[in-house]
C-alpha cells in the first residue's frame, strides 16, 4: 500500500472486491446509480461523510490510512509547532504509537527489498530504533 499518495477510490474498490459485495447492495446503501459508484472508484478523494459510510458498509477503517500517512510523512517542523509544555489540555494530539499491521508490513517491505536501509527508515519516518528491530524480529522469518 502506498501511504504517500493515497487514491481512496481505488482502495475502496479493492476492499469491495475483497469483500465480494454486490453492486446492487452498494447502490441501495448509498442511493446512487452504478455509474455514480464507479465515479467514486475513480476519484482520488471523497467527502468525509461518504468515507465514513464506506467504512461502515465495508467494516474497514479508511481513516486509518490517512492517520498512517500523518505518522510517516509529518515533517519535523510541524511537530515542533506546539512544544509539549505549551499544549493546552484540551488540544487535540496525535499519538505516534499507533502502528497498524499495514504500516508495519510497509516498513518491513522497504527493509526486505533494500529500498531503504534501517537507518533511513529510523530517520525519515521517526520510528524508534528499538521498535523497528522488534518488528523485524517478530514479523520477519
Amino acid at each position: 500500500m502506498n501511504f504517500k499518495n493515497i487514491h481512496i477510490g481505488s482502495l475502496i474498490h479493492k476492499q469491495v472486491a475483497d469483500c465480494g459485495l454486490e453492486m446492487s447492495r452498494i447502490c441501495n446503501f448509498f442511493k446512487l446509480s452504478e455509474k455514480e459508484i464507479e465515479a467514486i472508484y475513480l476519484s482520488g478523494s471523497i467527502n468525509t461523510e461518504f468515507l465514513l459510510k464506506w467504512s461502515k458498509l465495508l467494516k474497514y477503517d479508511f481513516f486509518r490510512i490517512y492517520s498512517q500517512h500523518l505518522l510517516l510523512y509529518s515533517s519535523l517542523k510541524s511537530q515542533k509547532v506546539y512544544p509539549k509544555n505549551n499544549i493546552k489540555p484540551h488540544s487535540m494530539q496525535f499519538r505516534k504509537s499507533l502502528y497498524t499491521k499495514e504500516l508495519i508490513d510497509f516498513i518491513l517491505e522497504l527493509v526486505a527489498s533494500g529500498e531503504k536501509s534501517k537507518k533511513q527508515i529510523i530517520e525519515e519516518y521517526k520510528i524508534p530504533k528499538t521498535t523497528l528491530y522488534k518488528w523485524i524480529k517478530k514479523y520477519q522469518p
